[in-house]
């Protein structure tokens, strides 16, 4: 019988369960995208809400079911960040559940961030973890964030997560679903916006990205890409700018906070930094690090880990 800790996260896009067990490391994951009908952009939060609730039993049966050792702790997402007044009715889902998971084994109930979660899932993925002890620079990069985040270790939460940048209207998860869409693809539309981009030539003049400081803009980016479309511009080539594009804002980011922050080591989490080719072009120039796409995507790892650090069950 092997000890675990128990994550649950309740994103607007994922139902996510995980267990961490430290003896040896080892990670198991049950997670359901939630379903989003052709041509919207995601879920009102009231539908995600009514998704997770049919969702999350059948997941934890699946996750539980085929482990028999004991839970030490439940671990959770009870809201976005840690930026005041962060709310999203999604995570209520998740934190009901889990607040009855820990009542009935009797075992602590740990609150964390999503945003928190997927900065620890990146590093487990990694294999970082030692990040986790001092600080260092992450970018949360999804449909709901472009953020840059000063990360520094905390004895409450495990790691604190201060927000150092960002982008100031739309954010690149958002842009790729909104070119996707444009361009016919279903949501969400990441995956095959990038392999379509894989068949177009890289463009002769790079995108040039929207800086304010350390912060960026990709508004102008969505209006380029339907312009493209509307002058018939090939929908790889328009998949290629959009992607070169968001490449060009998050390297301009990196560069501006290295500048503030000499030294600090770089970590890139979030559903947008599953894309193979913005992993090799970031990681190339900035030696930065990336998880596999099973820990940047949503996942509840990320906040079963913390748990288990919490709880004394996590060695770095």
């Amino acid at each position: 019988m092997k000890t675990s800790y128990l994550g649950i996260d309740t994103s607007n896009y994922t139902t996510s369960t995980a267990l961490y067990f430290p003896d040896p490391p080892e990670i198991r994951q049950e997670k359901r995208l939630l379903p989003v009908k052709q041509g919207e952009l995601g879920l009102r939060q009231s539908d995600a809400v009514f998704h997770h609730t049919r969702q999350l039993p059948d997941l934890l049966e699946e996750l539980l079911l085929a482990s028999d050792g004991p839970i030490r702790s439940v671990g959770v997402s009870e809201k976005p960040c840690e930026a005041e007044g962060s709310y999203m009715p999604c995570f209520l889902a998740g934190l009901g559940t889990a607040r009855s998971l820990a009542a009935a084994l009797h075992v602590p109930l740990r609150r964390f961030t999503h945003q928190q979660g997927h900065v620890a899932a990146a590093a487990f993925g990694a294999g970082c973890l030692e990040l986790l002890k001092a600080d260092f620079l992450a970018f949360h990069v999804s449909g709901g964030t472009t953020d840059a985040l000063l990360v520094r270790p905390d004895g409450e939460q495990g790691i604190r997560c201060t927000l150092v940048a960002s982008s100031l209207d739309l954010k690149a998860g958002q842009l790729i679903d909104r070119v996707g869409r444009l361009l016919g693809l279903a949501f969400p539309a990441g995956p095959a916006l990038e392999e379509l981009a894989r068949t177009a030539p890289r463009p002769r003049a790079k995108p040039r990205p929207v800086l304010r400081g350390a912060d960026c803009s990709l508004s102008g980016v969505e209006n380029q890409c339907a312009q493209k479309n509307r002058e018939g511009v090939p929908a790889a080539e328009i998949a290629r700018f959009c992607l070169e594009s968001v490449l060009a804002a998050v390297a301009g980011m990196t560069e501006a906070l290295q500048r503030e922050y000499p030294g600090l080591p770089l970590l890139y989490a979030g559903g947008v930094m599953s894309n193979a080719f913005l992993r090799q072009e970031l990681s190339g120039r900035f030696q930065g690090r990336f998880a596999p796409p099973a820990f940047s995507a949503d996942n509840a790892a990320g906040i079963a880990l913390l748990g288990a650090l919490k709880e004394g069950g996590l060695a770095l």
